[in-house]
């Protein structure tokens, strides 16, 4: 965390860092980003995107398109998912995997026409992402000369605007069919007479929209959403809040429920795995271990990705250790911890050995620098909009 008014010498700054400032933000290093933490009460942000409508930068996230006539099979190679079924205009929640299917990032991928996809990466993964597609791209099993792979990430500003009013704030500023926007798509139109990708993706738990834009438009469309939205009750939001929002809607984070120590169906991912591809011969990294890993998830899971409900107030954070009540024993670790605006208590994400799996388990607790508390095994997420 660091003062508003100061700035890293080394950290990238976003087309939207005087404003922020300007608002009165608290600032933070986030991966290599100057990011805005909070403007005020983080508590209030939540719950203004629970009932409401809040704005974020998010323009730290790490943009790379793939062009091309092989550009869906590239990505077939290259990422778990199966990209060449992607329609047009749609996007997919994807991963990307080392050879031994443990996860470099997970990904949002957009089909922005038929020979266009863009690769949406977490901004601390971003050149991971970058250079691993570009290693795919050259590698004898999935050598693609008619793909390129294009650093965009100084291409974008990201602007979100998540929140149960997000639709009715944007409608006024552009002529496109928010209402006709399916959740998980995308395209090009105009707003506050701008250029931009809509996409009705977040990481909030809620309906909303992220703005893909040039960085020159992002203040413009940002001073123009905030306009737009100060009748129905929309704040600026940072990174704190979107990190509780995300928890309560059950949603991973990687460096928490994602690392290279775990395969998509370690985490309960296994959906986004898809092993009938008909490009490449089937073949893409990280395959023979996953298949290993589906079976093992199937058979024999060693622990699983289960949310925690405190009875008391103490706080879990990463890294906590989950254990047995009666005895003390370690059988499990917590991954995210915070205090829940909407609930009013503690909630955690943790994996647990499967025996302590199940929704309503008892004889659960997490240790607290020493002090066992008692916490409520439940099933994900927290929180759903109704």
């Amino acid at each position: 965390m660091t003062d508003p008014s100061a700035g890293s010498a080394t950290a990238h700054k976003t087309a939207l860092d005087a404003t922020h400032r300007e608002l009165g933000a608290t600032m933070t290093d986030f991966a290599g980003w100057e990011m805005p933490l909070r403007y005020g009460s983080e508590r209030e942000e939540h719950l203004a995107v629970r009932s409401h409508a809040g704005l974020f930068d998010l323009s730290h996230m790490g943009e790379i398109t793939i062009t091309g006539p092989e550009a869906g099979e590239l990505l077939d190679y290259a990422l778990v998912g199966n990209l060449t079924k992607l329609a047009v205009g749609r996007a997919r929640y994807t991963m990307i995997c080392d050879e031994n299917g443990g996860i470099l990032d997970d990904l949002i991928v957009y089909r922005l026409a038929d020979q266009e996809y863009m690769v949406v990466a977490n901004a601390s993964n971003s050149q991971t992402v970058l250079d691993a597609l570009r290693a795919r791209q050259d590698a004898p099993e999935g050598k693609r000369s008619g793909a390129e792979v294009r650093d965009d990430r100084d291409k974008y500003a990201l602007l979100a605007v998540q929140g149960p009013e997000a639709v009715g704030i944007l409608r006024g500023l552009t002529g496109f069919d928010l209402d006709g926007l399916r959740y998980y798509a995308g395209e090009r139109d105009i707003v506050a007479g701008k250029s931009a990708l809509i996409a009705r993706t977040g990481y909030t738990g809620e309906d909303g929209f992220e703005l893909f834009v040039a960085p020159e438009d992002a203040v413009a469309v940002w001073d123009a959403v905030r306009e737009a939205g100060a009748g129905a009750g929309l704040v600026p939001c940072g990174l704190s809040c979107r990190d509780t929002l995300r928890l309560e809607a059950g949603m991973p984070l990687y460096g928490n429920e994602l690392s290279t120590a775990l395969t998509p169906f370690d985490a309960g991912l296994g959906r986004t795995v898809k092993f009938a591809k008909t490009t490449n011969d089937g073949r893409f990294v990280g395959r023979e271990r996953l298949e290993a890993a589906a079976e093992r998830a199937e058979t024999d899971p060693p622990r699983k990705l289960v949310g925690l409900v405190a009875t008391g107030r103490r706080v879990p954070r990463a890294g906590y250790p989950v254990v047995a009540a009666g005895d003390g024993t370690v059988i499990g670790e917590v991954t995210s911890g915070a205090p829940s605006p909407t609930l009013g208590k503690p909630i955690a994400m943790a994996y647990v050995d499967t025996g302590y799996a199940a929704a309503g388990t008892e004889g659960v607790a997490v240790d607290i620098r020493g002090s066992h508390e008692p916490y409520e095994v439940v099933a994900l997420p927290f929180y759903k909009r109704s």
